[in-house]
């Protein structure tokens, strides 16, 4: 038997999709009792591997549901073959667009002027050509082979359609836990503190944050988690609640569905690659995952409706505070200087 933690560190992927698996059906855990970890046998930590290279090829978790359930092995077939057909689709598709911009480089490359350029990327005829390209997906997946697959997931931060958000000074709420599964603690708490207070009645555009406090590490056995309810800055917050102001800021999002949590590296990367803005700094750095922000979208109607299974679904925003980088040159001269202006 293998602990969750393990498992963890030695498929380089979060106990918080372990958990998410596990409420899907993909994979089973037991527990020793008086003993608080996760343990998996070997047959799940077999099917983990597998849903860890399916999830690479981009197949869906409901289809990898039927690959790991379904005895008859020409369902399993069918899925595969469906989603060779749809990355077929899309080389085609990006061969097209490839095709497409080699002609426009080569109609533009003797162009003299601007407008004799604009003229010749602009007629009937282009605009009828890229038309009958027909894309419904024009992003080209990952290609089989595992180490063109690896260095593509690398590079999916160039991908990220990154919104900006700004988060006004708010009232909330905190809840916090450190030690064993600290997502479903401190989730059962806010859960509670909502319908206890009625607080979606109170204040319906209430909004629900979450963040690693502290982040998981393996100088120690257990790691945190912390949520966030806005609230009126008149209400009452019972323990083990506690009642903090939150400033406010600038912050680059990113929406996911849930399960999607390794996109937070690419969130990251973009972040860090990005010429125009940077990262904030935020005392405790990387124990409070930088500063950023796990926001569920719908979390708080969900709770006050007692988690309905037809319920409305929500996606999650990843949200990490972001400055432009000439502003922050700006103060680091102004510090450089003493703060004195010419």
């Amino acid at each position: 038997m293998t602990t969750i933690t393990e498992v963890s560190r030695t498929l380089n992927v979060s106990t918080r999709m372990l958990r998410y698996y596990e409420q899907q059906g993909l994979i089973a855990s037991c527990r020793r009792p008086d003993y608080a970890y996760r343990l998996y046998d070997a047959e799940n930590v077999s099917r983990l591997r597998i849903i860890l290279v399916l999830r690479k090829l981009r197949v869906p978790l409901k289809a990898i549901a039927e690959i790991l359930t379904d005895c008859d092995a020409s369902a399993a077939v069918a899925v595969l073959q469906e989603r060779v057909r749809e990355v077929e689709g899309e080389i085609r598709s990006m061969a097209a667009i490839r095709d497409m911009l080699t002609l426009f480089i080569q109609r533009i490359s003797g162009a003299q002027d601007l407008s004799q350029r604009v003229a010749l990327m602009g007629d009937d005829g282009m605009l009828r050509a890229v038309q009958a390209l027909g894309l419904s997906n024009p992003t080209l997946k990952e290609k089989v082979i595992m180490s063109e697959m690896n260095q593509a997931e690398m590079e999916q931060w160039k991908r990220l359609n990154v919104r900006f958000i700004m988060l006004p000074p708010m009232t909330v709420a905190a809840f916090h836990y450190i030690g064993p599964d600290p997502e479903e603690h401190v989730g059962e708490m806010a859960s509670r503190f909502v319908q206890e207070s009625h607080l979606y009645e109170v204040k319906p555009d209430s909004r629900m944050f979450g963040f690693n406090h502290p982040n998981p590490s393996p100088d120690r056995p257990h790691y945190g988690y912390e949520n966030w309810l806005s609230i009126p800055e008149d209400m009452e917050v019972p323990a083990p609640g506690v009642k903090k102001r939150f400033p406010g800021g600038l912050y680059a999002a990113h929406a996911i569905d849930f399960g999607n949590f390794h996109e937070w590296q690419w969130l990251y990367e973009w972040v860090e690659n990005n010429p125009d803005w940077m990262g904030v700094n935020v005392p405790e750095g990387p124990e409070i995952m930088f500063g950023g922000l796990e926001e569920h979208l719908n979390w708080v109607y969900a709770a006050h409706q007692g988690w309905p299974e037809d319920g409305v679904p929500g996606k999650i925003d990843l949200l990490l505070p972001v400055e432009r980088r000439r502003s922050a040159q700006a103060k680091l001269s102004g510090a450089a200087d003493g703060g004195k202006t010419e």
